[in-house]
């Protein structure tokens, strides 16, 4: 009789370390993204979300994909592009830094236009991190790091880098930077998949509307300003 009722603790005690595993993990997760059913892409993105919070799987690396992913985030990219523009030595990189940062704000402009209209909430909100107030967005799709990641990384293949050990770097940190957003449990798989997607194709159109050096100084004399300047 003791031996049986022994059994049945254990079991029960299995049973609610299980739950309690099973509650702890899934709290990493919002009601949002609860609230929309199984799916295959749901399914997959909770999987992939091991980093979603210190409680998670693989919680302990969670800084490290941080900061791969602020890696990808617009403000170091605006920054870096207007800096080289300024201090640009040629005339070529001039160009090229000039049609990067119209490039990133294209982007920015799209990628906020696609989330005010599907309004697709993220599957989970880390308030844990001092700088998630900043960083973290408020919709999910699509996302707008991935965008930023096959963007940037067909433009510096296309215009900067000219070995195949560079491309391989360049590949490498656009998919580290995706994967980050499914790891951190920031998007969906399909928010990923779409935005790479998205901003392979951007590329394409930064490419036909490039904006030459000698164009934009010709813009530049014909606007009333540049007119009232030359004329003095």
């Amino acid at each position: 009789m003791s031996r049986r009722n022994s059994c049945r603790g254990m079991s029960c005690g299995a049973r609610t370390s299980a739950e309690s595993h099973r509650r702890r993990s899934s709290s990493c997760f919002s009601p949002g993204a609860q609230a929309e059913g199984f799916s295959v892409n749901l399914w997959l993105s909770k999987r992939l979300g091991v980093c979603s919070c210190e409680d998670a799987a693989w919680g302990s690396i969670r800084p490290l994909v941080r900061l791969v992913e602020f890696s990808g985030h617009v403000a170091p990219w605006l920054f870096g592009a207007v800096y080289t523009l300024l201090r640009g030595e040629t005339v070529e990189e001039q160009e090229i830094m000039l049609n990067l940062i119209l490039a990133l704000l294209l982007d920015l402009m799209m990628v906020g236009l696609l989330k005010k209209l599907f309004r697709r909430r993220m599957p989970v909100q880390n308030r844990s991190d001092i700088l998630s107030a900043f960083f973290v967005e408020k919709y999910s799709f699509p996302s707008g790091h991935a965008t930023r990641a096959a963007l940037c990384a067909r433009f510096l293949m296309a215009q900067l880098v000219d070995t195949d050990s560079m491309r391989v770097l360049v590949l490498g940190w656009a998919s580290l930077v995706s994967l980050s957003r499914l790891l951190l449990a920031r998007h969906y798989v399909t928010d990923v998949g779409f935005g790479l997607a998205m901003g392979y194709c951007q590329y394409g159109l930064v490419e036909r509307l490039w904006v030459s050096w000698d164009c934009l100084q010709d813009l530049l004399l014909t606007c009333p300003l540049g007119s009232a300047v030359s004329a003095e």
